[in-house]
């Protein structure tokens, strides 16, 4: 009776979502009731699959063939591991899902066909086209239209479609409020470009939770409602892991809730973290919009050590380029022969920690090229030219194919040069070799983090197996192990690893965030001491009132024997490279991999590097749709805005939504909170007297420099609006924090001039002429810059409500009165007047 309820369910979902009708007569088929036929839910997809072929419905046929790839796949690779089951065997929760993927995937074939389609790339360049880097040349080819044939350039703002978004369990309940709130609900343009992975907060030890059921049950609801292809359920993948592993492909533009979506340059995909709000409605329309950053290029040379992997490379970057200095706001595009040499695993972990930011340390290495850099906050993106696989994308090019691109500077880093090293705490950029350090104490070791990779985790067990065999012993202390992964469980598991760092003493939660968060059910004491091989060391990061030094997951495994750091070279002298690359191996070939792509970082011989195709302002793209300059008239909220009279609260530089000082706590962001909410924790950790001073009427915040910085999380506008915040006023915003701020209709106002920092003190009355674009204080008038988008998305109090108003348009609507000149060159002219400078985040 199952075998025939869920034949003829199937049946109808192919009828309905397919639009495919299958012979009554062919049913004893997928019964199996036919001498000699196979009996399960298996041979059922699979009769059908070749009757859709027999029909010529090669397009439905390769679906259904795809949906029974998943369902014989093992459930630690992704799949529901029931291959070669019987129909007795298969319980009815997994019948469902075969029949929801099956519904799913035909979905997702009609979605991806009704989608917006990329123009076909150039197999060589426009010879009329002047050199572009690899970020202007992904924007330009996602872009609706360029404003010149020839290329792009810093400033330029584009209307761009998008390849993929990817959000936790954590961002996806921001992204729902943003459009809940306006009474609207949840949509995908394509509902198999939508990774979610519950990985923040959820734990099988907190299942059980309240606040946990609701964001398990959040995560279900998404995948139900959206028809999600790639829903990952919850402590399957870190969300970055096994995206960047499975899906991030070279070319891509990805949008992500989170900071750490730069994990993605790995692959030389163009990766970006945005506010929640942003990111839903890059998911609803498959579109959003960037002013071209400008870029930095960093040339590796020399050869490094067979040990060092990508998390010192990127401490030794940080220790001599700093943070907050020439990548500030720019794009970060990595390359030189170097680059051959480091592994895709390197390359994420170095990716991954292009994210983090520091208030105050200037840089020791100088640029070879001219710098046009201020002190604003560090990029979020980055890119490799030498990707390990090309996928035939876009433009992943050899160094010679960006000669003559636009850097705003060039630096090398001799790879050669790079040795263990630790950022002390709170700044993954005090950094210093590990050699000069040793002897600090800690009270546990933590190898775990997006930025931990399966080579780190593969080589930390290896050094712990050399200290076992010399005798080491284990002294008091916590040790915890967190695999990004299951895939990569099982292939630990699989090469013995697991047992190693069990027999030292290491507890092995479920993937996810775990201490580098520290909101889960891993949550560092206060006053504990810890060596981490996480991504951020900053403030409360593990923990309130904990204190976190990072390095690498070899660095960790050394000093875990005694509690005390320790450099790892001396056990990693007994430590073979040969059986390193060959369990590296075993990993690749487990998962799908071939070895030939993991010597020395060599690409295949059929890699074809392929141009991007620019369309002007008058072109059409493959589908015949008008650009952005030719959208059909959309009426805009035109309302005149009021000026905002209120007085001053006073606040330094590098106000961060992370660390101290501290916008909105982490623990608070939980749930689904409204702003309301958020803003009664608004600074509660470091200036409780800030929410009674903005009820007072202090609605206008005077800040410094990089306000905002810290992570993606929008809670922190948020927290300010739903507090009663007005207008923030700083010298500087960080990337995402002021991309957020015009998003949920807040006015965000970047002045520079000493004067008005001068007279803007505490409580000082103060009046901010929004349309008039001017801010009185104390008898004196400062004039600022306000883009026209943005003052739109105040007027329309936010993107959603923009989203609410004009729907898939709301882009085309927005983006369609570009700018007269790029922000930077607005500022220039500005400064040469001896005025202020105007707005100075070129997004």
């Amino acid at each position: 009776m199952a075998a025939y309820l869920f034949t003829c369910s199937i049946l109808q979902t192919l009828s309905e979502a397919g639009k495919i009708e299958i012979a009554e007569d062919k049913l004893l088929h997928y019964l199996g009731e036919l001498p000699g036929t196979p009996n399960g839910p298996v041979q059922l997809l699979e009769n059908i699959c070749t009757i859709l072929e027999g029909q010529g419905r090669a397009t439905h046929g390769n679906v259904i063939r795809h949906v029974l790839n998943i369902v014989v796949t093992e459930q630690e690779l992704g799949g529901l591991g029931i291959s070669g089951k019987s129909w007795e065997e298969v319980d009815e929760h997994t019948l469902h899902e075969i029949k929801f993927l099956t519904d799913a995937w035909l979905t997702a074939a009609e979605s991806r066909a009704a989608a917006r389609h990329l123009p076909q790339p150039l197999k060589q360049q426009d010879t009329r086209r002047l050199p572009m880097n690899l970020a202007e040349k992904i924007l330009a080819h996602h872009a609706f239209s360029v404003p010149r044939r020839e290329r792009v350039v810093a400033g330029d703002l584009l209307r761009v479609s998008i390849d993929w978004v990817i959000a936790s369990e954590l961002s996806w309940v921001g992204m729902k409020h943003s459009v809940t709130s306006l009474d609207m609900k949840p949509s995908a343009w394509r509902n198999d470009r939508f990774w979610l992975s519950g990985d923040h907060t959820v734990d099988p030890r907190t299942y059980h939770d309240k606040r946990v059921q609701a964001l398990i049950k959040g995560l279900e609801s998404a995948k139900r409602d959206l028809k999600m292809t790639e829903n990952q359920g919850s402590n399957y993948t870190i969300m970055h892991t096994e995206f960047v592993r499975e899906r991030a492909e070279p070319g891509m533009l990805v949008l992500g809730s989170d900071s750490h979506t730069c994990s993605a340059g790995a692959v030389s995909a163009l990766a970006i973290g945005l506010g929640a709000g942003d990111v839903m409605a890059g998911l609803a329309t498959g579109e959003t919009w960037f002013k071209v950053p400008e870029c930095i290029r960093i040339n590796f040379t020399g050869q490094p050590a067979w040990y060092i992997g990508g998390k010192d490379v990127i401490l030794s970057v940080l220790k001599q380029l700093k943070r907050n200095t020439y990548a500030a706001e720019r794009i970060v595009e990595f390359g030189g022969a170097g680059a051959k040499l480091l592994s895709c695993d390197a390359r994420f972990a170095i990716s991954n920690m292009c994210t983090v930011r520091d208030p105050n340390d200037r840089p020791e290495l100088k640029p070879t090229a001219d710098d046009r850099s201020t002190s604003r906050n560090l990029v979020l993106l980055q890119a490799f030219l030498f990707p390990t696989v090309s996928l035939n994308r876009l433009s992943i090019a050899a160094g010679a194919r960006y000669e003559g691109a636009s850097y705003a500077s060039t630096f090398e880093i001799d790879l050669g040069e790079v040795e263990p090293f630790i950022a002390i705490y709170p700044s993954p950029d005090q950094v210093c070799p590990v050699a000069e350090r040793t002897g600090m104490r800690f009270d546990g070791c933590f190898i775990g983090a997006c930025t931990t990779t399966e080579e780190d985790l593969v080589l930390a067990a290896l050094v712990l197996e050399a200290g076992l065999k010399r005798g080491l012993t284990l002294e008091k202390g916590k040790r915890i192990v967190v695999p990004g992964s299951l895939p990569i469980v099982k292939n630990l598991r699989a090469l013995g690893l697991l047992d190693i760092y069990k027999a030292c003493g290491y507890e092995q939660p479920a993937p996810g965030c775990s201490l580098c968060l520290g909101i889960g059910a891993d949550v560092a004491e206060a006053g504990s001491q810890w060596l981490s091989s996480q991504n951020r060391n900053f403030q409360n990061r593990m923990g309130r009132g904990a204190v976190g030094h990072i390095c690498s997951a070899a660095t960790v495994a050394a000093s875990s024997f005694n509690m005390t750091l320790t450099d790892p070279c001396d056990l990693l002298n007994d430590v073979s490279e040969t059986t390193f690359k060959e369990y590296l191996a075993r990993c690749k070939v487990a998962r799908g991999g071939s070895e030939s792509k993991l010597a020395g970082g060599k690409q295949a011989n059929n890699v074809q590097y392929i141009e991007p195709c620019l369309l002007g302002e008058n072109a059409r793209s493959a589908e015949g749709e008008v650009p952005a300059l030719e959208a059909a008239a959309v009426s805009l909220d035109d309302a005149r805005l009021g000026s905002i009279n209120s007085r001053i609260y006073k606040l330094d530089d590098y106000v961060d939504t992370d660390a101290l000082p501290q916008i909105i706590p982490a623990p608070a962001c939980v749930g689904s909170p409204t702003d309301e909410m958020l803003g009664s924790h608004c600074f509660e950790l470091t200036n409780p007297d800030f929410r009674d001073y903005v009820r007072s009427g202090h609605r206008v915040i005077v800040g410094g420099r990089a306000f905002g910085c810290g992570s993606s999380r929008e809670e922190a506008p948020r927290a300010l609006k739903g507090l009663g915040v007005q207008c923030v006023i700083a010298r500087s915003f960080a990337f995402i924090f002021g991309r957020n701020m015009p998003n949920i209709g807040m006015l965000a106002i970047v002045l520079t001039d000493e004067a008005f920092y001068k007279a803007a003190q505490q409580g000082e009355n103060i009046e901010v002429d929004v349309e008039g674009r001017v801010v009185h204080v104390a008898g004196q008038t400062f004039p600022f810059s306000l883009d026209d988008m943005e003052l739109q998305l105040i007027r329309n109090r936010g993107l959603a409500a923009s989203y609410q108003k004009l729907g898939s348009k709301v882009f085309a609507a927005l983006c369609q009165k570009p700018a007269p000149l790029p922000i930077s060159a607005l500022a220039d002219a500005t400064l040469a007047q001896g005025g202020s400078i105007g707005r100075q985040m070129d997004w």
